[in-house]
């Protein structure tokens, strides 16, 4: 469970780092993807979720 926290507190972490440093490219990244079909954000998101588990899973091998 200890990890799970750790990893979610890593994300805030990293998406605080985007707002704080660059708000207006997060602004931008925001208009960009409303303008992005649901299918294609919906396939993107599986690909990201495929490749973090990856991720998780090679750095606990």
């Amino acid at each position: 469970m200890n990890d799970v926290v750790a990893a979610f507190g890593l994300v805030l972490v990293i998406e605080g780092v985007l707002y704080a440093a660059a708000p207006m490219v997060a602004k931008a990244m925001m208009k960009q993807g409303l303008a992005v079909p649901d299918g294609q954000l919906r396939a993107m998101g599986l690909i990201v979720l495929a490749a973090g588990v990856g991720v998780v899973w090679l750095a606990r091998f």
